[in-house]
């Protein structure tokens, strides 16, 4: 039997999942969270084989709850699973230990047969995401740059941006500056919603 985690913000879309996964004779689910921070201590409580991550989740993301699953239980296995099928978002779930990336509108069967595979093992990476990942290439954006774009999308000031980091004025424009140059924007909330677009934030 494979016990199956399930995170996803949107009950509906949670409740779904749960339903169609509880129909297959070998899959459990033990678990169901709306929240990023609610992963690592619902995985510790369960013991799953498998986690299966939305992205996008308030507060703590699905990426972010991803490396911590990771260090915190090394034998649960994670699939993301989104409604944004972003080439950066692949890239970002495989460096935080993701063995698995799905989209939402794939087939039911798709997803079925993505846990089984990931819990054989494997890896699974929906075929037209992982084709556009390697065209569009990795993200150019530094972490720091990358943080200062996110801050800068809720339309602060330099100076909210440079308090809100911890940073000088003069870095934030710098890292602005590269930030446009790399996506290639003209203004800072082009940079930010390009980046945003690409699964780069």
């Amino acid at each position: 039997m494979i016990r199956i985690l399930l995170a996803d913000d949107q009950t509906l879309v949670r409740g779904a999942l749960a339903a169609m996964l509880g129909l297959e004779a070998d899959m459990e689910v033990v678990a169901e969270v709306g929240t990023g921070e609610d992963v690592v201590p619902a995985a510790q409580r369960t013991r799953p084989d498998v986690a299966l991550l939305d992205v996008q989740m308030p507060g703590k993301d699905g990426l972010t709850a991803a490396a911590e699953l990771r260090t915190a239980l090394p034998g649960c296995k994670v699939v993301m699973c989104t409604t944004f099928g972003r080439p950066g978002y692949l890239s970002r779930a495989l460096a935080a230990g993701a063995a698995g990336f799905v989209v939402k509108d794939a087939p039911p069967e798709q997803l079925v047969e993505a846990v089984r595979r990931v819990h054989a093992g494997l890896r699974v990476v929906d075929p037209s995401l992982a084709a556009e990942s390697l065209a569009t290439g990795q993200s150019p954006l530094t972490i720091r740059e990358r943080e200062v774009l996110a801050e800068s999308s809720d339309g602060g000031t330099i100076a909210d941006i440079a308090r809100s980091l911890h940073l000088s004025e003069g870095t934030v424009r710098n890292h602005l500056s590269s930030a446009i140059g790399k996506t290639g924007a003209r203004t800072r909330a082009e940079a930010a919603r390009l980046a945003e677009e690409r699964g780069w934030l």
